[in-house]
């Protein structure tokens, strides 16, 4: 193996029976039904891409197992999937509108009995409005192909349009939403003014119907309901910035958690190193958390080298990807985010590297150091000071516990990366806002996936301070107290 990561073989031992998942009551993050912590670790996927093919026409549904208990072996809990990835028309979940096509439900059907089987999670969309609109000629929900919609600029403002859609979402709910497996609704992916006629003005009514639309078959059915969002591309809230964006995706009454897709222009999208797409990222994080007034989960639904890949034809060589990898999902998650963010593959062909799964299980291993059903973060990525310039700082915490994570910025080598025989350093850090009291100080390797030591210390003045051990990259701290 040619990382520097420690991966899981896959067992066959069965996991716990799965229960719903909803929101923590006292933190924002999220629970099961045992009241045990659910952090969302994962990434998008599609039912046509090369992991998942197996699943049509049932064709390998025992590599489909296989891979799916990969992933839970290696940390993955969730999975965020369209349930019409419409780039083709073989992924067509209505042919002709409509009608569901009898191979898609069977394929969904096989997808969550595997998903509970194995003990994976499944974040659900019901559009792909992506190649819905770059493929609209072909879609049917085109009125020249017996569909009702002229032109997807329409796609939020027609009503026959707006009836297939929800009876699209109702199908879902009764069919797969008495699962376990299913952790959560997208009820729609990157909402847009351009599927508005350029305006905004009815988003909050657009939520609020395919909302109420899934909850109330849900609760009239299972006498409960799955938590919800409905995601946005991010630039759209500096682009459109004059537009009323913010409050149906930070704040909508209906919606239970905050999601947007991060595609930093520049960096996230585009990177040339591994550590300005962190940057952007911790700064996005920490943007977001400010828009919820209410203490809501929020997390990345979409991240990745999109203009790299989508606009430059370049697939990004996978050391430097790896590492731009752990980097965006620590600054994501060490931010206040929950779990590392989904990314989107953006490789050839759409999946993610080994290397990626390794950072996403070295994540998985640094979450029980957490009382995740308490922790109710702010994000300290600024307040938090250490004594060396040249290390950035990505952290969260609350009165009783934190999260540091902190990156060098000036030791590159040549490719992007971050220099591995780099001199070693130390720094002095000030985590403010902890009580006063004894706290056990966890150090943490990202790439290993292990603790480097930990030891006590005390807050008081309204701070922490502490001495990191030496390091060359990053490293980060759980901080968590211990006499209550």
């Amino acid at each position: 193996m040619t990382h520097a990561f420690r991966l899981v073989e896959a067992t066959s031992e069965p996991p716990e029976a799965l229960s719903w998942i909803s929101v923590a009551r006292n933190a924002p993050y999220f629970v099961d039904e045992a009241g045990r912590p659910f952090t969302p670790i994962g990434q998008n996927d599609a039912v046509s891409w090369t992991e998942l093919r197996g699943l049509r026409h049932r064709r390998d549904l025992p590599a489909v197992e296989n891979h799916l208990i990969w992933l839970r072996d290696n940390g993955v809990t969730v999975l965020r999937l369209m349930l019409e990835y419409a780039q083709g028309p073989s992924s067509y979940f209505e042919k002709p509108y409509g009608r569901f096509v009898p191979a898609m439900v069977q394929l969904w059907d096989d997808l969550f009995a595997l998903c509970e089987k194995v003990g994976i999670r499944i974040l659900l969309t019901p559009v792909d409005t992506f190649w819905t609109w770059v493929r609209w000629k072909h879609h049917p929900y085109n009125q020249a192909n017996g569909g009702p919609l002229d032109h997807p600029s329409r796609l939020l403002l027609c009503g026959d349009t707006r009836e297939g859609i929800k009876r699209r979402l109702r199908f879902a709910a009764e069919r797969w939403g008495a699962s376990p497996a299913l952790f959560a609704w997208d009820l729609w992916n990157e909402i847009h003014p351009a599927q508005a006629q350029e305006s905004a003005d009815n988003f909050d009514e657009f939520i609020h119907d395919l909302s109420m639309t899934v909850r109330g078959t849900e609760l009239a059915l299972f006498r409960r309901s799955h938590p919800q969002t409905v995601s946005l591309f991010g630039p759209e809230l500096r682009i459109r910035g004059h537009m009323p964006l913010r409050d149906p995706i930070f704040r909508h009454p209906d919606l239970d958690f905050a999601s947007i897709h991060i595609y930093g222009t520049g960096t996230i999208d585009h990177p040339k190193d591994t550590v300005a797409p962190a940057v952007t990222m911790g700064r996005i994080v920490r943007e977001c958390l400010a828009e919820i007034t209410d203490g809501r989960p929020f997390f990345d639904s979409e991240h990745g080298p999109i203009h790299t890949f989508k606009d430059r034809k370049r697939t990004l060589d996978e050391p430097f990807d790896d590492e731009y990898f752990r980097h965006t999902q620590w600054a994501h998650f060490a931010s206040g985010g929950a779990g590392g963010g989904m990314r989107w593959p953006n490789r050839h062909p759409h999946a993610l590297t080994r290397g990626m799964r390794a950072s996403q299980a070295a994540l998985s291993r640094f979450l029980p150091l957490i009382d995740w059903t308490t922790f109710r973060r702010v994000n300290l990525n600024e307040e938090v000071r250490t004594s060396r310039p040249a290390v950035t700082r990505f952290a969260c915490g609350d009165e009783r516990q934190a999260i540091v994570w902190l990156l060098r910025r000036t030791t590159f080598a040549g490719d992007g990366r971050l220099r591995k025989d780099a001199p070693p350093l130390t720094t002095e850090v000030r985590v403010p806002g902890l009580s006063a009291g004894h706290y056990v100080i966890t150090a943490w390797d990202t790439e290993a996936g292990e603790a480097r030591g930990s030891w006590e210390a005390s807050a008081r003045d309204g701070s922490l301070q502490f001495e990191t051990p030496p390091f060359t990259r990053d490293l980060a701290f759980a901080i968590r107290r211990t006499d209550l």
